[in-house]
């Protein structure tokens, strides 16, 4: 019965982590026209469901990325700087940098996509769709979605190892199996809410904002619970539910 409770919660907890990973295919596959958004986010699935896998068939490997690669106090700074964790802070490892350079990018892109959306409204009272010329091609989303997967999928496996024995590695590669499975039949609903919401898109930017911060704060050694981030996201995805059942038409 262990591992029918780890398996639950495995699965569970994979499905809640990746919802960031939805939003963000969500935000890329609607830069495409219509007829290549569903083989966009199955490609971006698939490829995470696939990263997912070969990490956790090369636990130790993942595991070494935790290591520290380098100690920041040989360079002259003061671990008191950094507060009574000063001298994890200034451990770097190869899963911090990832971390970083990840959040950082996530930042970045996304305050774009909130600049181009609120730009476009202002300029024609809707959300305007991209000049001609500018529109991503294919190839250039699923390079974007690829970057991504990485990242959260560094972040999904070192969660999974960190819950069940490292041992148990055909446990959480069924979990995998199943929250792609489940993140699959529900990323085309989701995507075409956000499409057809401008506010709601806008709040799912902000999100990922939000998630890039966190990672971003993670790479910098200092940890943010998850939970308090996913119910500040769910809160307010139910306020906007709310605003929207209740503006006028």
């Amino acid at each position: 019965m262990d591992w029918l409770i780890a398996l639950v919660a495995l699965t569970a907890m994979e499905i809640v982590l990746g919802i960031d990973n939805i939003v963000f295919l969500a935000i890329l596959a609607g830069k495409l026209p219509e007829e290549q958004q569903a083989k966009a986010r199955t490609i971006g699935l698939a490829a995470a469901l696939v990263m997912r896998i070969g990490l956790l068939l090369g636990i130790s490997w993942v595991m070494g990325l935790t290591r520290p690669l380098f100690d920041l106090s040989t360079v002259g700074l003061d671990p008191s700087w950094f507060g009574e964790h000063g001298a994890d802070v200034l451990q770097v490892s190869g899963r911090d940098l990832i971390m970083l350079f990840g959040g950082l990018f996530l930042i970045g892109h996304s305050v774009k996509e909130v600049h181009e959306n609120i730009e476009g409204a202002n300029r024609t009272g809707t959300e305007a769709p991209p000049p001609a010329g500018t529109q991503p091609t294919f190839a250039a989303v699923i390079t974007q979605i690829a970057l991504m997967d990485i990242i959260f999928s560094l972040d999904s496996v070192i969660t999974a190892v960190g819950m069940v024995d490292a041992d148990k590695v055909l446990v959480m590669i069924v979990a995998i199996v199943l929250s792609i499975a489940v993140m699959m039949l529900s990323s085309g609903p989701i995507s075409r809410f956000v499409s057809a919401h401008p506010t709601v898109k806008v709040l799912a930017l902000s999100f990922l904002i939000l998630i890039g911060v966190m990672l971003v704060a993670e790479g910098l050694g200092t940890h943010i619970n998850k939970g308090y981030v996913y119910f500040a996201m769910a809160f307010s995805l139910i306020v906007e539910l709310i605003n929207m059942r209740t503006r006028p038409a």
